[in-house]
């Protein structure tokens, strides 16, 4: 029986290279890539320590390097993922992203990056390494409602991850759903709700390798409310030992109260942070848990900025003699409506009452249509008095769940209750002493409004400043939304505009014949054809606000009303202002100066513009920290100040005072602690170490495994490859198949047959791992400069080390006999050429003098230990392995 000193390199066939560890004799304790494992010794081949090799018993030069390439391959990837699958070009900060998460393991990361860069593939260039190496088996993501569907066909689309979507119909206790589905997304707003044992399925089901929380924001704390269901339920789950790595991810990680901000730390690393300290005496631990990246920073692979800065303006327009009679008529009878409401009704009725008027107030901001449809209703039902017991509060309930949550998936389930319930049926209440005859005079003044003077501006603008291009409209109402329809088909023709809204469904639109018709379109479909071209106009409520993409063929924006809640802008214009924009995005907003809704927003633009002067000259991005800030205001606190604003005279002074808290010093401050203290990407700091390779990069290592080591035929075809597998790999994978069409680039449109190649492809990741795990390890090889070392560097310490289990690195001695270090992307760039040329005469040479390879291997390792701290590596207590040695070589004789 062979013996096996500890240090001893060895073989198993299915764990692959491995160093001993123990030999008790019966057994062999041995570390190998993945895993340390006791073996059989008869299950282990010696692999012949390199650096006691001489010249002369030189290896194939081929399966060196293709043993290095691979090891390069699967280095790089672990690190930055970029050699994943992704079917969109790869930015900087996406890799940078990728980097830090997968540094350390279990890894816990808040990732805050503005809206617009690109969340999802930084969450699929962070699984696919994952995915790929086994560390993740079990993965779970939650979203909001809306966005599901958009990572599972996301994640699929651009990564190949195939993931199942949860739904509360297949989860019952005989099903064993989450046993039985080991990757999976989820609404958080459905799991939240516990009902049925789901919790406990939940809980009794395998731990999560990896949980996801897109948007995690809503996972909010309240110091006296206390916590939403949401972060009860990922916090159950993390107590119960059923989460090892958690990333979170969200535009808006402050909103407003330390606590909740701190909790939400806290539940990335219990240990480190508490909501009940001072955040200031916590910053300075977010660099190693916080990421933000804002789009004035973002570049392209040569350090180019993307983002040009977006050009807004705004445009006045003054209401029609008819409007402004019905806007004042409003405006009293909300006034004293509100007034009767306080001293005439219960709470009760009140509370009905005081909503139907706010409504009514917002309504009537968008458009007169809107609010003129919902008088004609409730006026009807007066008169009518149809009431057949049906009261507005289970929605008055729903409105303040839905307005609770803050959640932009929710903002068009809000605009339909407020329609319904300002022409609700429900007449237990009454708005004034005499309710009819008050709404008999307002709709006999909204009905002598003919066209409105917002949209005639409206279509002025695209007339007059975008002519010919495509626009998005965003507005909150569907009675909007069929106004701006039909005067925009009015005006450019029948099929030059569509819709999307949160049930597909659209009423009252004209066509340019005049006929009201009932409209249904799917909001991806509409997006599809938007982005396509095929028609001009898309008008939007708040349903695109957060999920949709609609940059391919748009670049400006109009706003056809302004939301309560400024953070709504932001999210709107990140549909346009995004990752793949190519031109700088128009933006343009209307108002009437003569309403009291425009000069609340005025007073808001002003206090804003001082907090971004504020920002000036102090920190490098003024208009993020505008955002930020933004974020931290109170969605109630918003809508409060909107609300009363009609009941002030001194607007400008109850404003300062309304908003006190909002912008002041505190929370500039606590916005330039976060921004000084997360960890941001820089190119300018990092240039040097992201990785100049990208899928092209693969198609030498391809051409080299399968034209010689395989003798397999290969064809190629630019970017494009196809192959036949080795009969061994088929019989031992059944999951690989004879003939493969590869294509090597992310922008290419796919043939029938074809896949885009990449680590997480099984046929890639079988070669691979075949390569690396060969015994091949020193070779002569034509047009090196100097002799060339390659090492792979790894942490001693197990169950300490991230994703990243290797990295390879290379020691070129050059002319003056010093060592040049190159990380193991640039080892793939310099040993690429030769493997190209599978079969020219690089790889048939020998050494072109006597070469001492252990003193080669003693200098270059020398020279390595020196310059480690150049390497930024993640590990505890590196450890230095020989990989391979290449001399340079000249033709046999």
């Amino acid at each position: 029986m062979a013996h096996f000193p500890k240090g001893t390199v060895v073989r198993h066939s299915r764990f692959g290279r491995g160093v001993v560890r123990v030999d008790d004799g019966d057994s062999v304790v041995a570390r190998f890539e993945h895993s340390i494992e006791e073996c059989l010794p008869d299950d282990l081949e010696i692999v012949d320590d390199l650096i006691e090799r001489t010249e002369q018993r030189l290896d194939n030069a081929a399966a060196v390097v293709a043993r290095v390439l691979a090891n390069c391959i699967v280095s790089t990837n672990d690190s930055w993922g970029v050699f994943s699958r992704s079917r969109v070009a790869l930015l900087p900060h996406q890799l940078w992203v990728c980097k830090r998460v997968l540094e350390s393991w279990p890894t816990r990361w808040l990732v805050a990056d503005d809206v617009g860069l690109g969340k999802t593939i930084e969450a699929g260039l962070i699984l696919t390494p994952l995915l790929a190496s086994g560390r993740v088996r079990r993965l779970l993501i939650l979203a909001p409602a809306s966005l599901v569907e958009q990572w599972a066909t996301r994640l699929r689309d651009l990564f190949d991850i195939r993931v199942s979507t949860y739904a509360t119909a297949v989860d019952y206790p005989s099903a064993d759903y989450w046993n039985t589905h080991n990757q999976v997304v989820a609404s958080a707003h459905t799991l939240r709700k516990d009902k049925g044992g789901r919790w406990n399925r939940l809980i009794d089901a395998a731990p999560w390798d990896l949980v996801m929380v897109d948007e995690a924001h809503h996972m909010n704390v309240e110091e006296r409310e206390g916590k939403t269901l949401a972060f009860q339920l990922v916090e159950l789950l993390q107590t119960s030992g059923r989460i090892q790595s958690l990333v979170l991810f969200t535009g808006t990680p402050h909103r407003g109260k330390d606590f909740g901000f701190l909790s939400l730390l806290k539940l990335l690393r219990p240990t480190e942070f508490d909501p009940k300290m001072p955040l200031e005496e916590q910053v300075g631990k977010l660099r190693e848990v916080m990421i933000r990246n804002n789009k004035q920073r973002i570049t392209d692979m040569q350090g180019n900025l993307i983002f040009e800065p977006v050009r807004a303006r705004r445009e006045t327009y003054t209401y029609s003699a008819d409007e402004a009679r019905f806007y004042e008529r409003l405006t009293e009878f909300i006034v004293s409506g509100r007034a009767y409401a306080s001293t005439r009704l219960n709470q009760p009725e009140r509370r009905k009452a005081i909503l139907v008027l706010i409504t009514m107030q917002k309504l009537a901001s968008s458009s007169i249509a809107a609010v003129r449809r919902a008088l004609h209703r409730r006026l009807e039902r007066l008169r009518g008095a149809d009431w057949n017991g049906e009261t507005i509060a289970k929605y008055v309930a729903r409105l303040d769940e839905l307005q609770a949550e803050d959640d932009p998936a929710n903002m068009d389930e809000i605009s339909q209750i407020e329609e319904y319930v300002t022409g609700s049926s429900d007449i237990s209440f009454n708005l004034d002493v005499n309710e009819v005859a008050a709404l008999e005079e307002l709709v006999y003044f909204a009905d002598k409004v003919g066209k409105e003077t917002k949209i005639e501006h409206i279509m002025g603008a695209v007339t007059r400043s975008f002519a010919g291009r495509s626009v998005l409209f965003f507005t909150e109402y569907k009675a909007t939304q069929a106004l701006l329809m039909s005067a925009l088909q009015e005006r450019f023709g029948n099929g030059c505009v569509t819709f999307i809204n949160g049930d597909g469904f659209v009423d009252d639109v004209r066509d340019s014949f005049g006929r009201a018709l009932r409209l249904k379109e799917d909001r991806r479909y509409a997006a599809d054809r938007f982005n396509r071209g095929d028609v001009r106009f898309l008008v939007s409520t708040e349903a695109a606000g957060e999920g949709i993409d609609l940059q391919e063929n748009c670049n400006t924006l109009i706003h056809v009303d302004l939301p309560w809640n400024p953070m709504r802008l932001h999210q709107r214009v990140g549909r346009l202002s995004r990752y793949g924009q190519t031109l700088p995005v128009d933006v343009l907003s209307v108002r009437n100066p003569d309403t009291v809704e425009s000069r609340v927003w005025e007073c808001l633009d002003q206090k804003l513009d001082r907090i971004t002067l504020a920002f000036q000259g102090g920190m490098d991005d003024p208009e993020d920290m505008r955002q930020l800030v933004i974020g931290m205001g109170s969605p109630r606190m918003y809508s409060k100040v909107f609300a009363n604003a009609s009941r002030h005279d001194r607007l400008e002074q109850w404003f300062d005072a309304q908003t006190a808290t909002f912008g002041g010093e505190d929370a500039v401050r606590t916005v330039q602690s976060l921004v000084g203290n997360v960890a941001r990407f820089d190119f300018g700091e990092v240039a040097d170490q992201i990785p100049k390779v990208d899928l092209p990069e693969l198609i030498p290592f391809v051409k080299l495994i399968f034209a010689v080591l395989h003798k397999g035929h290969i064809q190629t075809d630019g970017p494009r490859l196809s192959f036949k597998t080795p009969r061994e790999w088929r019989a031992t994978d059944f999951a690989i198949v004879e003939q493969y069409e590869l294509v090597f680039a992310r922008d290419l449109h796919l043939r029938e047959g074809e896949d885009v190649a990449g680590v997480g492809l099984r046929v890639m990741d079988y070669a691979l791992r075949a390569a690396a795990d060969a015994a091949d390890s020193l070779a002569a090889l034509g047009g090196l400069a100097g002799p060339f070392v390659v090492f792979g560097i790894r942490d001693r310490i197990t169950g300490a080390g991230g994703a990243v289990r290797k990295v390879v690195v290379g020691m070129l001695r050059i002319e003056n006999l010093s060592w040049q270090l190159l990380r193991d992307w640039e080892v793939l760039k310099l040993l690429n050429p030769a493997a190209d040329r599978p079969r020219s005469g690089v790889f048939r040479v020998e050494p072109q003098e006597d070469i001492n390879v252990p003193e080669i291997l003693s200098d270059a390792e020398r020279c390595l230990r020196l310059r480690t701290g150049e390497l930024d590596l993640p590990f505890r207590l590196p450890e230095i392995e020989h990989l391979a040695c290449l001399v340079p070589g000249r033709r046999a004789r």
